[in-house]
């Protein structure tokens, strides 16, 4: 639906790890724009793969931070030239890979607040604005022994946890921050501040230097989320110094200020245009999503996520607790499962002869819990799909998921099965109502844009849904699936 011609508009971007992604809504959260920039494919001057460098280790994963800014540059001009009114846009939030970290050398501040409307972002950010080129991303895990340090200095990955919402983990920005420290020490004191791929964007836009999220900052092992302040052992375990580079954090529905003069003039944003902070793209796409409390999201593609907006979280050694980008009284949790999409074509081959018709009638002519089943080889197809479900929801539960008055939203390519989703509801026991959520970290910026300038505390709601029925078949089978999955965690704990 198209916005009227001189209504306010919302605009979010999400850097996220192949391209630069950007959308705007109007009031009534209609999307009126989108566009994007590839990074491999209109950058290739960068020489990535995916929008990331591997290096020779296999283990040190990095994206260049000046691709970012080009990106941007890039994205902006094609905006423009499509006829986006910049000075219809009230406010602007976005969000970035989650991990990702940036590294601003001494003088960048003055550098971005002074830049030169007359010329493009990347020209005027090169690499001394930088104290490393290359920043490591989400998908590095280098930082093994990092972690350990961190967690025998707190008493635990448990402890950690605790603390952070989830135990050490080689991606996660405080660990990356303490080989950085430990490896380049040059480079660390030559630094002047360190953000996150969220607020290096959002800095861009400010002109000056953007706090940290409470939300993202929670994906970095060094935030105490019961506070909402930084965890001084945590800090100290790092690097020396560490709270001056990362600032203190702020809410996530923070405005941090208006746009910086550099956009109004280069682009013809109004002056009175808000920055609400940027967050990490999992917590956007909460915001994206429209969960409400005591909601549960499930993603079903190639990895299978679960994302809960939870009111008592209680924080494990798996999966993540942070605080929540859209109430501040509340926290959202996650889990991610590799073996996703990819076992059920498996399972699909070798028990339905490829075909998900097939596939789907197993699921119909098989009895609800499999006959008490788990894994049983004559039933392969509903003892996969059960099985999966159970650790879902399973792992929910410890991580604080509750299940009376909850609603499960899926989405993802295996929401278009129906059979699956009975399932899903039956382990469940709530209604599933199914989603589309194609960018759903970028709308989710626009509509925390919204939020954040309308000073609102109202959350979202789900529309255009349909609902599948429920049953309560499962209870004794969640209590069976916990003692088995726990029995081989400790077996694997003994052989290692």
């Amino acid at each position: 639906m198209a916005a009227a011609p001189d209504s306010a508009l919302y605009l979010g971007f999400d850097f996220s790890t192949q391209q630069l992604k950007a959308v705007a809504i109007d009031d009534d959260l209609n999307l009126v724009f989108r566009d994007h920039v590839q990074f491999d494919s209109d950058l290739p001057e960068f020489r990535t793969r995916g929008g990331v460098h591997i290096h020779a280790d296999g283990l040190t994963v990095t994206s260049p931070v000046l691709m970012w800014v080009r990106a941007l540059d890039l994205l902006l001009h094609k905006m423009k030239v499509a006829g986006l009114d910049f000075t219809r846009v009230r406010a602007l939030s976005g969000s970035g890979q989650q991990h990702g970290s940036v590294y601003w050398k001494r003088g960048a501040a003055q550098i971005l607040n002074r830049l030169d409307p007359e010329q493009d972002l990347h020209v005027q950010l090169q690499q001394d604005s930088f104290s490393v080129s290359d920043s490591p991303v989400w998908m590095d895990s280098s930082t093994g022994r990092h972690c350990q340090d961190l967690q025998a200095a707190v008493g635990g990955p448990m402890r950690l946890a605790e603390i952070t919402g989830s135990r050490a983990y080689e991606r996660f920005t405080g660990n990356q921050i303490a080989k950085f420290y430990q490896d380049q020490p040059q480079a660390y004191e030559d630094t002047e501040r360190i953000s996150l791929v969220s607020s290096f964007a959002a800095s861009l836009f400010l002109g000056e230097y953007a706090a940290i999220d409470y939300s993202d900052g929670s994906g970095m092992n060094l935030l105490d989320i019961w506070t909402k302040t930084w965890a001084r052992i945590c800090l100290d375990t790092t690097a020396p110094g560490l709270d001056r580079l990362l600032g203190a954090p702020v809410p996530s529905s923070s405005t941090l200020g208006p746009v910086s003069s550099y956009f109004v003039q280069r682009y013809g944003f109004s002056p009175s245009c808000r920055v609400v902070a940027f967050t990490g793209d999992n917590p956007a796409s909460l915001a994206g999503m429209r969960l409400q409390p005591g909601d549960v999201a499930v993603s079903l593609g190639t990895s299978d996520t679960v994302f809960l907006w939870i009111q008592q979280p209680h924080p494990a050694l798996e999966g993540h607790v942070f605080c929540n980008p859209v109430d501040e009284e509340t926290y959202m949790a996650l889990l991610c499962f590799k073996n996703g999409s990819l076992t059920r074509e498996r399972i699909r081959d070798e028990c339905a002869g490829g075909s998900w018709e097939l596939f789907s009638a197993a699921l119909r002519e098989t009895p609800l819990g499999n006959d008490g089943n788990i894994d049983h080889a004559s039933c392969d197809v509903r003892a996969l799909v059960e099985g999966q479900f159970l650790s879902r929801r399973v792992h929910a539960e410890r991580l604080g998921y509750c299940i009376p008055g909850t609603r499960v939203l899926a989405t993802g390519g295996a929401s278009s099965n129906q059979e699956l989703l009975q399932v899903l509801s039956d382990v469940f026991n709530a209604p599933v109502f199914t989603i589309d959520v194609s960018d759903s970290a970028c709308l989710g910026s626009a509509y925390r844009a919204l939020h954040g300038n309308r000073n609102s505390s109202t959350g979202y709601t789900s529309t255009d849904i349909s609902t599948v029925a429920d049953s309560t078949v499962y209870e004794q089978l969640l209590q069976r699936y916990a003692l088995l999955e726990e029995r081989l965690v400790r077996g694997n704990r003994t052989k290692c």
